[in-house]
Parts: C-alpha cells; sequence; structure tokens
C-alpha cells in the first residue's frame, strides 16, 4: 500500500506550519505570525516512531496546507507593488480541498487560547458534509487538534473543540512541547502500517529555482499535467519548496518548486530569509537543477547569485530561457533580431561560472521545449552518474600533462602520479602530485576544459581534489601501521573521501601486477 497521507487544515494562524514541523522534527514549513504564510501545499515524509518503542516504525506522508478563509491580515491586503493578496484566496482553498481529497487522516487544527470561531465552525461543517474537497469513497477520519496549549492552565479551554463533533481533541504545544509524546502516539494508531515495501525513489529530482515570475510554478503545472502548484502574476507567490511527483515515458520525477528570489536588500522580513533557505536546500537535493532565467527581462544579481549557489553545489544545471515566444520576434538595442545564438552568447558573458551548463529555450506557458528540457536534465544526470576507469583516467591525465603540463617560473617540474574517481554526482577526481601549488588556477581550469573533452563529462560540474604524494603516502603508511581504514572530510562538501582504499578506488588490469602496499602507486 502506498504511503499514508496526513493533512493539516484549520483557519489562518492557528499553527498548522508550526505543528507540521513538531511532527517533522525539523523546520520544514515557513512559521510566522501573519497570516497566509503557506499558500501552497507543503508535504514531508517522516517517520513516527511507536508508543514506548514497542513496535515497528510507520511512515506517513504529512501535508500541511494555506489558511482557510480569511487570508490577509488587516492593513497587509497589498503588497509591496500594490497586488491585492486577496485574490489568491480561490487558489489556496483549491490546494486546501486537494489535499483533503488525497488524505487518509485529516488534523483540523483549532486555537485553544482563541476558542471556537465561526471561521471553525463552518470548516468543521465543510467537513462534515464533504465539501471540502471532492472524495471518491468514505470521508477520511478527522481529528481535532487543539493546538496553542502551552500549559495545565489551557486543558479546559483546549477540551472546548469537542463541541466541533470529532470527538475529544488532542492537545499540543508547538512551542513548549506540551502534550506533544501523547499526540504522536495517537496520530501512530490511526495510520495503518505499510504492507509492502515503501515507494521507490524517484528517477530524478529537478530543483527549479529563478528569480520571482520567472514561471517556475508555471513549469511545474505544465509538466504534472493539473494545477498542483498555485500560478500566480502576484510576484513571491511560492514561499516554501514544494514537490510534485509526476511521470513522463514511464520514468517517474520529482520537481522541487522553489520560492521566487529578489535581492537581499529587497528582502520584506524574515520570511523571505526563510524562502532562500529553502531554495538553497532544494539545491542540495536535488539531482539536476533548472535555473530559470525570464527572457523578457535582463539578467539580474537574483540569476547571479542563484548562479553562484548552483556552481557552490556541484549539481549539474540546465539553464532555462523561459517566455521565449515573446520575444523571439524582438530587436535587440542595435535593432538586430533576436537569436538563440546571440541571447546565448549574452547568458554566456552574464553568467561566467557556468560555462559548460547547456542552455534551453523554452515556454512554460505553451509547453514549447518543455520535454526536450527534460530529456536534456536526465541526460546530465546520467553524465553525472558516469565512472571512468582508473586505467582510462591515468592515461588521459598523462596525455594531457604531455601535451602541456604547469609552468613554474622556478623551473619546478609539476608531476601527476596518480588520478582515481571516488566519486559520482558530482564526479570528483583526485589527483595525486609532487605539489598542489604547482598547479595553478589557471591551470586547474585548463585540465577541466581537458576533462570535458575527453572524458563523459562534457556539460556537468567536476570536483577536483588535488592531492601531494608526501601527504597521501603518509597516510598509506599510517593505515598499515593501525590497520584501519582512515578517511578525510572533504572540505567543500563535507563528504568521506578515501582515495587510498579499495572501495574508492577503480581496480583496473593494468594496477592488479602492483602490490598491495599503496605507496607502490606513487614510485617515479
Amino acid at each position: 500500500m502506498p504511503v499514508p497521507r496526513i493533512a493539516i487544515v484549520g483557519r489562518p494562524n492557528v499553527g498548522k506550519s508550526s505543528l507540521l514541523n513538531l511532527i517533522a522534527k525539523e523546520r520544514v514549513a515557513i512559521v510566522d505570525p501573519t497570516p497566509g504564510v503557506t499558500r501552497d501545499r507543503v508535504s514531508v515524509v517522516v517517520e513516527l516512531d511507536p508508543p514506548d518503542g514497542d513496535g515497528p516504525n510507520k511512515t506517513a506522508e504529512v501535508t500541511d496546507t494555506g489558511g482557510y478563509g480569511v487570508y490577509t491580515a488587516e492593513g497587509a491586503r497589498y503588497d509591496e507593488i500594490g497586488e491585492d493578496l486577496a485574490t489568491l484566496t480561490d487558489d489556496i482553498e483549491h490546494q486546501i480541498g486537494a489535499a483533503v481529497e488525497t488524505a487518509d487522516l485529516i488534523l483540523f487544527c483549532v486555537d485553544c487560547q482563541a476558542g471556537i470561531t465561526p471561521q471553525d465552525l463552518e470548516i468543521a461543517k465543510m467537513l462534515r458534509e464533504q465539501k471540502l474537497g471532492h472524495r471518491d469513497g468514505p470521508p477520511a477520519p478527522v481529528r481535532v487538534v487543539a493546538t496553542k496549549c502551552d500549559g495545565p492552565s489551557w486543558e479546559a479551554h483546549a477540551y472546548e473543540a469537542a463541541a466541533l463533533g470529532f470527538g475529544d481533541p488532542m492537545l499540543v504545544s508547538s512551542k513548549t512541547k506540551y502534550f506533544r509524546r501523547d499526540m504522536l502516539d495517537t496520530i501512530y494508531g490511526l495510520i495503518p502500517e505499510m504492507d509492502d515495501e515503501p515507494e521507490p525513489e524517484v528517477d530524478l529530482k529537478l530543483a527549479i529555482v529563478g528569480k520571482r515570475n520567472a514561471g517556475k510554478s508555471t513549469l511545474v503545472n505544465t509538466l504534472a499535467g493539473q494545477p498542483r502548484v498555485i500560478v500566480s502574476e502576484i510576484a513571491g507567490t511560492t514561499r516554501d519548496a514544494i514537490d510534485v511527483k509526476f511521470e513522463m515515458d514511464g520514468k517517474s520525477i520529482m520537481a522541487i518548486d522553489t520560492a521566487g528570489l529578489r535581492r537581499k536588500k529587497s528582502f520584506q522580513g524574515k520570511i523571505e530569509w526563510y524562502a532562500l533557505d529553502r531554495s538553497e536546500r532544494a539545491i542540495t537535493r536535488a539531482d539536476v537543477v533548472l535555473l530559470m532565467i525570464d527572457a523578457a527581462s535582463t539578467v539580474s544579481q537574483v540569476d547571479q547569485h542563484l548562479a553562484q549557489m548552483v556552481v557552490a553545489s556541484h549539481k549539474p544545471v540546465v539553464i532555462v530561457v523561459n517566455k521565449w515566444d515573446a520575444v523571439k520576434d524582438r530587436a535587440d538595442e542595435k535593432g538586430r533580431k533576436v537569436t538563440p545564438e546571440r541571447y546565448e552568447d549574452y547568458i554566456r558573458k552574464e553568467l561566467k561560472g557556468l560555462p559548460f551548463a547547456p542552455i534551453a529555450f523554452m515556454s512554460a506557458s505553451e509547453g514549447f521545449n518543455v520535454n526536450a528540457v527534460i530529456d536534456l536534465a536526465f541526460d546530465l544526470h546520467a553524465q553525472a552518474s558516469e565512472r571512468v576507469g582508473t586505467g582510462q583516467l591515468n592515461r588521459t591525465i598523462r596525455d594531457i600533462v604531455e601535451h602541456r603540463g604547469p609552468t613554474n617560473k622556478l623551473g619546478v617540474e609539476a608531476k601527476v602520479y596518480f588520478a582515481s574517481q571516488v566519486r559520482t554526482n558530482p564526479p570528483t577526481l583526485v589527483l595525486v602530485v609532487n605539489n598542489p601549488d604547482l598547479f595553478t588556477h589557471n591551470y586547474e581550469r585548463y585540465l577541466m576544459n581537458q576533462f570535458r573533452e575527453r572524458l563523459p563529462f562534457a556539460e556537468v560540474p567536476i570536483h577536483l581534489i588535488l592531492r601531494s604524494k608526501q601527504r597521501v603516502e603518509k597516510r598509506a603508511a599510517a593505515q598499515r601501521k593501525g590497520g584501519m581504514n582512515l578517511h578525510e572530510v572533504d572540505p567543500e562538501t563535507g563528504a568521506i573521501i578515501d582515495e587510498l582504499s579499495p572501495e574508492a578506488i577503480d581496480q583496473q588490469a593494468f594496477l592488479e601486477d602492483l602490490p598491495d602496499d599503496a605507496a607502490a602507486y606513487f614510485d617515479d
């Protein structure tokens, strides 16, 4: 059976997002006292521990929804450019209904400190009459969660929620963690245990990033074939990273739609800082990043900042020029027709840190070239997953250095003793050399270009690590002496590197005749 789904619903500002974070044990959803912060559905898969440790863990997908009813706060109906935020109400309520339709359990949140409000009564009526979402089959069970029950003095107020007709409420405080364990134990008992294996991992995880109004949510909806994500002309509609799963040509894909960003100095409060953090986390989770560029506007500082984030992550990236249908027949400032070739030259000048990244032209709203972009993303993921044999890599390095080796004014010859690919995604190459300082930035760039020409990594980032022979030999000697594996942490990625272990080095035929002593790899 699929993973059970839990939907959290309620009026604005009753603590739904805080409850999601409490269940997930991490900050998944943005929490802010401003009504309407959560606009899309925000989902997370959680592991629920059994009561008293007796029994198996249970997996569930918990979905936070926007507040039903009043969307705007007093004096905050319009955003900073004058857009009417109240126009999002229908879209938000559609997303709430979609979450209820697919839920196996509904957690109806009420604020025990505010008491039962007319909005709470309206939501309760809609849940009883199944008017919140159109569901086939029997309705999902509804349990009331009395939030903000910060201590014993609020318990009597919390039990007033029993009048809503869904039984005794579960009491909890996300702030003080009061009754947290009782609530989690109750939820554990309400969801079924999965009979089969968990759902398999998707074939590709795509992070879709870009500045405001670049068309990210429109692309997600086009891919999913349904209004799964709110699409609005109001800048900044998406605040959290939204996961949307769909299939295309028999392959499963998860698109991670992120908040549209702007310059940090223009941030309107801490919510936008949270959104930036979610975008960074989305890039980290993804296999491939789609960097959306609005063809109708110039490349901005935000675009350049996002490009820097992608470069730092070592993730494969497609630079997607969206809204191409709106500009393809225009003329540039010199009166020349805008062509893909001219626009690509412009992008390369503006985003200099991504010279290897392919550029694709697309119209998400019209569906133009969308499938080709996804095919390209799969191709990049395949490139980043390639592993080059140690023999092939060392022969390639030898040819490159013989053709053009590093130069040094002092006359010291730079040498590469050994090379190995120790990781994929990103392809990580370790070169053991006599002196890493002899390999200048310009020469490293030359090496990268040669690798992309000669190895199957033409359009993906390559992580190059230089290690001195003396340092590696000392580590090998320490390993032999201690009889244990020594690992090193890569300071850039935090990953463990063990360039001498049999697991890390792809043993090829040309190495089979070498002795087991790792130091023998570096004999002159």
